[in-house]
């Protein structure tokens, strides 16, 4: 056998280990890719079935129908969540939180009612303002006690309703008020916002002075009446985790919805001016 003969075949072996390396190493490559794309699928899946279990909110009257939204949003958004709400007068909320009733997310209508749970030590970090409401007058479908002023809720043959003094939107009104001199004998202290509007609503009383989110709430069951006053005392929402929670992880994604673009707008939908 010629010498050059002998160097071709040997070139050829060579050539012919070369491209089965190449070949494994590919193979192994397109393994490894594959393998790092299964991971990473998964723990896209992880994260995104992590959040799981019940999330219990109390909230202030006034956030009923947008926080009930956001909650039915969240748990579209996050399967096998379930946000369970406890609406009512924010100072009753308050001495439950206290008191140990178990909840994961309170979100006050006052820092004042807020303080209550911060000053016991119930809190979990700093509350956070997320929006702001400014009160609003109540009145009877076509406003007929023509009130066109909180001066006109003086008025001896109107039967007028107001929140209790304790609560958010009673100490609101109380401070509108002052602030204008006037003093005013409702028929009536409520418990919280929802049960002032709905003395109106069920014609029991000519007017309450509740919160403007609450009248668009209404829709034509009653019709609003703006006063001035009412720039004078604008209540800040704030919302803070609490220190007993049980489902820490879902109630922070649940308050991350609230005060994202997406949560602000359903809450400046219902008429919440932000914070």
């Amino acid at each position: 056998m010629t010498r050059s003969v002998r160097r071709t075949r040997r070139m050829l072996k060579v050539t012919g280990a070369g491209a089965a390396a190449l070949l494994a190493l590919s193979a192994c490559s397109s393994s490894d890719s594959d393998s790092s794309a299964d991971s990473d699928s998964a723990a896209s899946a992880s994260a995104s079935d992590k959040l799981s279990g019940e999330v219990i909110v109390f909230a202030a009257a006034s956030l009923k129908e947008s926080f009930t939204t956001l909650g039915e949003q969240f748990e579209k958004e996050h399967p096998g969540t379930k946000v369970t709400f406890s609406f009512g007068g924010s100072d009753a909320l308050a001495a439950s939180i206290t008191g140990g009733a178990p909840a994961d997310v309170f979100a006050s209508a006052s820092p004042k009612t807020m303080k209550i749970v911060t000053d016991a030590g119930d809190a979990s970090g700093t509350p956070a303002t997320f929006v702001r409401n400014q009160l609003e007058i109540a009145t009877l479908p076509g406003n007929p006690g023509k009130v066109a002023s909180l001066k006109d809720l003086t008025k001896s043959d109107l039967k007028v309703v107001l929140c209790d003094k304790t609560v958010p939107c009673g100490a609101a009104a109380q401070k509108a008020l002052d602030a204008s001199k006037l003093k005013l004998t409702p028929v009536s202290y409520e418990e919280d916002v929802k049960s002032a509007l709905n003395k109106v609503v069920l014609k029991e009383a000519d007017a309450a002075v509740v919160y403007k989110t609450d009248v668009k709430a209404a829709g034509e069951k009653v019709e609003g009446v703006e006063f001035p006053e009412s720039a004078d005392a604008i209540n800040d929402y704030p919302i803070t985790l609490l220190k007993e929670s049980r489902n820490t992880e879902a109630a922070k994604a649940f308050m991350a919805l609230v005060r994202s673009p997406e949560g602000q707008k359903v809450l400046t939908g219902a008429g919440f001016l932000q914070p």
